[in-house]
């Protein structure tokens, strides 16, 4: 019976009992009105008093790992709470901090862990929470909203790139980038005397022993410093539906996760983007990133794992949605590239007119790397054949990727850093 269905019966008791003065319904009016009045009591209190508090312990996971926070109940009050609800409203995918408590005592807490498989990239919201009590008849209940939220980011999936081949040497006896570098490269530029704030390990020991005083070595950048990841994301050149995961019956942290993408060109192509940039910057290349998707995203070539954080907090959000062709990408951003850089450019794309700005800033000392997606493999749409003619007669470096395939091995194809390095040295 529910407390309001209760007051209406109360009230039609008190009003019979006042009408006729029978004793009995007297009685019965008082104590229908008792066990509404406490029950209703009982309902407020069993939400005040209550702490209830989250702890994330990181705040981004990959695609693959793990969100993993502890949630926690302390009842502060001087009042048992007989029963509470703790309902979590996250949006991120098969995650929810959602249970019922029972009996909680006062001064008692209760906490619990949630692991959660992360499946979609993306920036997700952990919270709010609502806490809900009631009376022990279950007549009356009063939620409390708890509207505070955690921002939680899903990184794209990274592959290791191991084996392949960077395009440093294509340069070799030719001129090289004479700026000054701020960080250790392969190029030593000269040594100068030890200045107070220099890292030890850049002094040069033959120099100090023969002059007797302390010199460090200076570096200048390497002949291919900058490496530009383009994202092809014209909506126009993509294909693939994402499955309904909420179909599906949800992950258990505890089991193996299946290294699935999900079968879209867009996926594909992140997912591409993220190892690429990820392993360049993890040998230490400047990697810049350039994408329109739901907005012009340009992020200037640097290094480190700043840069790694900021590329992939990009590409965990971007999606297929630009309405730029890959040329007038290419057109418009031109300025971007100077001589000694290198593009990497994933795309499904089957139009030729973007293979000629590849051609014309190959003349200019820029070298290219095109990750295509075979969009036929994908769904319906024309072969990609034509513009790996196209790429191969311009001797400009290609890897094909296709739907289910192995991506760490596509990227790292033996055939592939052949062709980068004909490419190079034409």
């Amino acid at each position: 019976m529910h407390g309001k269905y209760l007051a209406v019966l109360t009230a039609a008791v008190v009003i019979a009992a006042l009408s006729t003065g029978h004793v009995l319904l007297l009685r019965t009016a008082y104590v229908l009105a008792a066990v509404l009045l406490l029950s209703a009591a009982l309902a407020w209190t069993s939400v005040r008093w209550v702490e209830l508090h989250r702890h994330t312990y990181a705040r981004r996971a990959e695609v693959g790992g793990l969100a993993e926070e502890t949630i926690g109940v302390h009842n502060r009050g001087w009042i048992p709470k007989l029963w509470l609800e703790i309902r979590d409203e996250s949006d991120l995918p098969g995650h929810s901090a959602s249970r019922v408590i029972s009996t909680l005592t006062p001064g008692q807490s209760r906490t619990w862990t949630v692991r959660t498989r992360c499946v979609r990239r993306g920036i997700f919201t952990l919270g709010p929470m609502t806490l809900e009590g009631g009376d022990p008849l279950g007549m009356f209940t009063v939620a409390l909203e708890l509207p505070r939220t955690t921002s939680f980011i899903v990184f794209p999936k990274t592959y290791a790139l191991r084996g392949l081949e960077l395009p440093t040497g294509y340069l070799s006896g030719g001129q090289v980038v004479r700026r000054r570098a701020q960080y250790t490269t392969t190029n030593v530029r000269g040594v100068r005397q030890y200045q107070p704030g220099d890292a030890f390990g850049r002094i040069h020991w033959p120099t100090t022993a023969r002059r007797a005083r302390l010199y460090t070595k200076e570096f200048e950048l390497d002949p291919i410093a900058d490496f530009w990841v383009i994202v092809d994301l014209d909506r126009e050149q993509h294909l693939g539906e994402v499955p309904d995961r909420e179909q599906r019956p949800v992950l258990s942290w505890m089991e193996p996760f299946e290294d699935e993408i999900d079968p879209t060109t867009e996926e594909y192509s992140v997912t591409a983007a993220a190892s690429l940039a990820r392993h360049f910057l993890g040998v230490g290349k400047s990697v810049g990133l350039i994408a329109y998707g739901q907005r012009r995203v340009v992020l200037r070539p640097d290094r480190g794992d700043r840069q790694t954080g900021k590329i992939l907090s990009d590409l965990a959000v971007l999606r297929a949605v630009g309405r730029m062709e890959l040329s007038e990408l290419l057109s418009a951003e031109m300025h971007q590239f100077i001589r000694h850089t290198t593009l990497v450019i994933v795309t499904p794309s089957t139009s030729l007119r973007w293979i000629e700005a590849l051609r014309e800033l190959r003349y200019r000392g820029v070298a290219s790397l095109v990750v295509l997606l075979q969009a036929d493999t994908f769904g319906s749409a024309p072969s990609s054949e034509g513009v790996l003619s196209a790429l191969a007669s311009h001797a400009i470096a290609v890897r094909r990727l296709r739907r289910d395939d192995d991506i760490a091995s596509a990227l790292v194809g033996t055939s592939a850093r052949h062709n980068f390095a004909r490419s190079a040295r034409g």
